[in-house]
């Protein structure tokens, strides 16, 4: 604190002092000397602890909103358990996003909780416009001084604020975009919530490139140096128009499902083009992890594993792979799902294992192959790791070469591979069609980007394991028979629960495929795949039409 600021603040002090303010007085004295306030003989005096309590709270929030309507960053930021952070994001709050005219008015407290309205007016260039959100506080009571004061969160001054962001007004970093989907559908954010990150990404990256001009806004500026996040339009800009590849009756279609299951995403998308139809997250934070996600993928991966253990010539379709009650792999004993049957007879083919999702029958054959097998196959019959270029960001899967026990996990899903809902989707459409097509939002042709590339799988690979898929969707015992009943045309599943280390419950994994669109779907916690993640897929593919 400055010598000026220190100055000005004691005078306050001794102005409540004379007024008889008591607690308020002690309180500032109290922080401007370490807490070490005295009582009788020069004692000091004890600091208080506990819960602040009703008037305590009433009276900081009270001068903590004072302060801030009245545009004094410094002292609004003294009234908080953090005044460095408080007063650079109030300072922004006048300076930076010009924002003034403040007017807080408090709602009822809960405990130590205060809801309130904020009314204030954005002016910049000429314009100027209203500003009007809702937020809360918390008060504590200051560990070392003994004080109330507010809990700092970035989310006192607006529920969108995230630690270091900043608010600014301001030309537009990029122009407004119009996104519409493959039919020239709108896609807004208001419409289709999952795609809110993503649209802002797209006008960051590409609003230069589709004949826009940017106009005048509120935004958050993100710390992280993601896009933008627009709060107030001032003065609009003239938007571009952005074709994407989106289908908005599968968008909507895949919105719906991912809300009936908590952390959960899907990814659809064309196996015959590459071109994403649907992308939707339903999550307690932002993150896209239907394209950016890194989590095991469970039985899924299987897909990948039999198309192996074939072009490596282990086995075929209808080749022997004995499910038996465990295998151990390097010292490491694998099991399968709890009420799984062990088969060992004649019958116990690759594909009994694959629709029932065998784990031992899987795990008992990769010692025919190398630690680099599976990696090799992800990599270049799938296109895995290959440095996908979506049209935003996206993570493109992990299947490294591993020795020891992670061999065989890797082989059912576990292990050290990563993939998210955007890589088992087109796995699944490099499985059924034989060619690997580098998904993507928008059109390279845009950018000028160049696709990822994979030499895709033999025909005979390709037609047993899309064999398989459809036997586990339509014929007992397979996996996914109840899921997808009732779906008509060409289908094919495959079906996945990941254990996750400290996790009760399983993420749930479900991938499958209709005609000309292929889906995945995860639900971290979800429990096994035909229990949430293919419910979604279902949805998805019966809105495909």
């Amino acid at each position: 604190m400055s010598k000026g600021v220190k100055a000005a603040v004691i005078g306050g002090v001794f102005a409540v002092m004379v007024g008889g303010a008591g607690y308020g007085a002690y309180n500032i004295m109290s922080a401007l000397n370490g807490g070490g306030a005295t009582g009788q003989g020069g004692e000091p005096a004890p600091v208080r602890s506990g819960p602040p309590s009703g008037d305590e709270v009433e009276e900081t929030t009270a001068k903590f909103f004072a302060a801030w309507e009245k545009g004094q960053a410094t002292q609004a930021a003294s009234y908080t358990n953090n005044d460095a952070a408080a007063e650079r994001v109030l300072t922004s709050y006048g300076d930076a996003a010009h924002i003034t005219g403040v007017k807080i008015t408090p709602g009822k407290a809960k405990g130590a909780t205060v809801p309130y309205t904020v009314k204030a007016k954005v002016s910049y260039g000429g314009k100027s416009k209203a500003l009007s959100y809702k937020s809360q506080l918390t008060v504590v009571r200051g560990i070392t001084t003994g004080r109330a004061l507010v809990d700092w969160e970035p989310t006192v001054i607006h529920p969108e604020l995230k630690k270091d962001d900043t608010l600014v007004t301001g030309e537009a970093a990029s122009p407004p975009i119009e996104a519409v989907d493959r039919n020239g559908t709108v896609l807004t954010k208001q419409k289709y919530p999952s795609l809110g990150p993503i649209l802002d990404t797209l006008r960051e990256r590409y609003g230069s490139k589709t004949g826009g001009s940017p106009g005048i806004e509120l935004a958050i500026r993100h710390a992280d140096e993601s896009p933008d996040t627009s709060l107030l339009t001032l003065a609009k800009g003239r938007p571009g128009k952005l074709e994407t590849t989106l289908s908005a009756s599968v968008q909507a279609a895949a919105e719906k499902a991912v809300k009936q299951h908590a952390q959960s995403s899907v990814v659809a998308l064309k196996p015959s083009t590459g071109e994403v139809l649907a992308v939707a997250n339903h999550r307690d934070d932002a993150f896209n992890a239907a394209f950016e996600g890194k989590v095991a993928p469970g039985s899924t991966m299987k897909i990948i594993t039999a198309a192996m253990l074939i072009d490596n010539g282990v086995t075929s379709m209808n080749g022997p792979a004995p499910c038996p009650p465990t295998a151990t792999w390097k010292s490491q004993t694998f099991k399968n799902l709890t009420g799984l049957e062990p088969n060992e007879t004649a019958s116990a083919t690759l594909t009994n294992g694959f629709m029932r999702s065998c784990n031992t029958a899987f795990i008992k054959l990769v010692d025919e192959v190398t630690d680099a097998s599976l990696t090799q196959e992800a990599e270049e019959r799938f296109g895995i790791g290959r440095d996908w270029k979506t049209g935003i960001t996206s993570f493109d899967g992990s299947v490294p070469a591993s020795g020891g026990p992670d061999r065989a996990a890797n082989a059912i899903g576990q292990g050290q591979v990563q993939m998210n809902p955007l890589n088992m989707a087109s796995v699944t459409a490099t499985a059924i069609t034989g060619e690997f097509r580098q998904p993507y939002l928008v059109s390279p042709e845009l950018d000028n980007r160049q696709l990822a590339t994979a030499q895709g799988l033999r025909a005979s690979t390709a037609a047993q394991l899309k064999q398989m898929m459809r036997l586990t969707a339509t014929t007992a015992p397979g996996t996914a028979v109840q899921v997808m009943s009732g779906l008509g045309g060409d289908i094919g599943a495959k079906t996945g629960s990941a254990e996750i280390d400290g996790k009760a419950t399983s993420d749930s994994w479900f991938t499958g495929f209709r005609n000309d669109v292929a889906a995945a779907a995860l639900s971290q916690q979800g429990g096994h795949g035909g229990d949430a993640a293919g419910p979604i897929v279902a949805d998805v593919l019966r809105a495909s039409g």
